[in-house]
């Protein structure tokens, strides 16, 4: 046996078990309904687009409580919505336009890398490009954070304020405003995740077409 070929197996053989949660998982959910995959693969239509972090202890689906399925996932490094960025926009697009959400979910996390990392001066390398965004939150409510002596309480409002900002960013894109102006029911919404608990924060910035 060649030296790549050891090694490709020596891989498969450490991933095994990812295959073997899977068709337990498959198992389980035919059993509770048999039906579920058949319906499953004819359409998709859930009424919540969810923006999120892509840390992995953050998974919209079993944190909402809800089934593949029932919530449309776009996820990136602090939960970001730049005006620039087409790989979220066109995910917003298509949930907006195509699937009709009704809700569209931002939601960061207390103890969020991303934010942290842009509160120090080190240098990352490519995401510090990403994480100035952050940094221009930051900027924006200077008066406020330097207020806050304590770093931990600094952090948290930081995390809020940086889902508050692209809630905000969400509303100004082309696509929700004419959703809006079509008369379309589309309501969106900024949460924050407590990663100590598992419990959603409403930050009760909920915009729709009335407001």
């Amino acid at each position: 046996m060649s030296k790549i070929n050891y090694s490709v197996e020596l891989f498969m053989s450490n991933i095994d078990h990812l295959f073997q949660n899977n068709r337990a998982w498959a198992e389980k959910i035919n059993q509770e309904d048999p039906n579920f995959f058949d319906t499953l693969a004819k359409q998709q239509k859930p009424e919540y687009l969810w923006i999120g972090c892509s840390d992995s202890r953050v998974p919209a689906n079993e944190l909402l409580g809800m089934m593949p399925g029932e919530v449309f996932v776009h996820r990136n490094i602090a939960n970001q919505v730049i005006h620039t960025d087409l790989n979220c926009l066109s995910v917003i697009q298509f949930a907006v336009d195509y699937l009709k959400v009704k809700h569209i979910i931002v939601c960061g996390h207390y103890g969020c890398g991303g934010v942290l990392a842009s509160m120090d001066n080190e240098s990352y390398g490519l995401i510090d490009n990403w994480l100035r965004h952050i940094e221009d939150v930051h900027r924006f409510h200077q008066k406020k954070l330097d207020a806050i002596t304590d770093h931990s309480e600094k952090f948290n409002n930081l995390c809020e304020l940086n889902v508050i900002e692209q809630v905000a960013n969400v509303c100004n894109t082309t696509i929700v405003r004419n959703a809006w102006q079509a008369g379309q029911e589309l309501t969106v919404h900024g949460f924050v995740y407590n990663l100590s608990d598992g419990i959603l924060k409403d930050l009760k910035v909920s915009s729709d077409k009335n407001s």
